[in-house]
């Protein structure tokens, strides 16, 4: 393994900037309080965990690199505390408005943050009907005029709640079980999910329910679990990201005709697939990001995929999870999750399961970039 002076050495090449901060509980939620301020909430059982609105660095906040700054750290603008796991975590746009879920996943908890405090407090508990242990809900905020959420542990329990009144809008009424990893509200009519199992849909609302979908990626194996992001825009991808590392492209205006495939270079499977994640870089054309197999998050050009199922090189990795936490001997701590910031085209934040936060901006090695 790389030591950690090595990796700081390097890391003077690879980054532009890079910040490792530590938490004080692990987290698997990083969601976007527009482009200077971040969630992030503990998931540990049988205790109180905190959720936390943090202000980045202002040096982090900025356009340009503009000479130093006092403020290096993290400000905990808000903060509360749920008495639940949170793993799954979504702000509703243009409001104070939180939705949490987790486990135990009986029920979604709506939060709001005070306007002239640092309290982020519980306002209400949506009921979920399906409380089936492990599972939990996923979560999509619906960019309607009324603020509304998406949420679902299987496809028969999908449903669309109205947050002000709590009244059910849209439920999928069927009895289809399959399990779900993902969903992704495309607009205030249109969802997109993906199944534990690899199966994906586009659904409208304004209809009963008729999925155009695409059916589970063969070979069919139970061990296999996918998840999977829709990047919207004039050229709309979905990336399917399955836990040994294969990563599928497809149109969602064509769903039966993948447009690409390949092979990540990951050493072992996922040791949990609930962690894997792909996600697009919202200012970098073909360009995404997978993490939740080790302690690192690799990043992809599409672009550059060789003929379909190929072994495809990261055009970067991101290593300091591994590098720089814990000491020699130690297992490394496995990524939990990461996220685009959503104005820098490569500034990522990646977390991990030693509680450490790490904001990263990194460089394309390739010439020309």
């Amino acid at each position: 393994m790389e030591s950690a002076e090595d990796w700081l050495v390097e890391s003077l090449r690879l980054y532009q900037d890079f910040h490792a901060f530590e938490l004080s509980g692990a987290t698997r939620v990083l969601e976007w309080v527009g482009d200077k301020g971040v969630l992030v909430a503990g998931y540990e059982r049988q205790k109180k965990n905190e959720i936390l609105h943090l202000l980045l660095p202002l040096r982090l906040s900025v356009k340009e690199n503009q000479g130093l700054f006092p403020e290096r750290d993290f400000t905990v603008r808000h903060g509360g505390f749920s008495d639940r796991s949170i793993l799954a975590l979504k702000h509703v746009p243009g409001t104070r408005l939180l939705v949490t879920s987790g486990r135990p996943g009986g029920r979604l908890q709506v939060w709001q943050t005070a306007e002239d405090s640092d309290v982020i407090s519980a306002v209400s508990n949506i009921a979920v009907d399906e409380e089936e242990g492990r599972l939990w809900p996923r979560l999509a905020i619906v960019p309607s005029m009324a603020p509304s959420v998406l949420h679902g542990a299987r496809l028969r329990g999908l449903k669309i709640i109205d947050l002000e009144s709590g009244k059910t809008t849209y439920s999928s009424g069927v009895e289809d079980g399959e399990e779900l990893s993902s969903l992704q509200a495309l607009d205030a009519d249109t969802f997109a999910f993906c199944c534990c199992s690899g199966r994906l849909g586009l659904v409208d609302t304004r209809q009963k329910w008729a999925p155009v979908e695409i059916p589970r990626p063969s070979p069919v194996s139970e061990e296999q679990r996918w998840c999977a992001e829709v990047r919207a825009g004039d050229q709309p991808s979905i990336a399917s990201l399955g836990s040994a590392g294969q990563l599928r492209l497809l149109d969602p205006r064509q769903l039966h005709c993948p447009v690409g495939s390949a092979q990540c270079p990951v050493s072992t499977p996922s040791p949990d697939p609930e962690l894997l994640r792909v996600s697009w870089a919202p200012g970098l054309s073909n360009c995404l990001a997978i993490s939740g197999f080790d302690g690192t998050v690799q990043v992809h050009d599409t672009s550059c995929w060789e003929p379909a199922g190929s072994l495809a090189e990261p055009v970067f990795t991101h290593r300091g999870h591994v590098c720089l936490e814990g000491s020699e001997g130690d297992p490394a701590p496995l990524v939990t999750t990461h996220t685009w910031h959503p104005g820098k085209p490569r500034m990522v934040l990646s977390a991990a399961g030693d509680a450490s936060l790490h904001v990263w901006d990194w460089v394309d090695p390739r010439p020309s970039r």
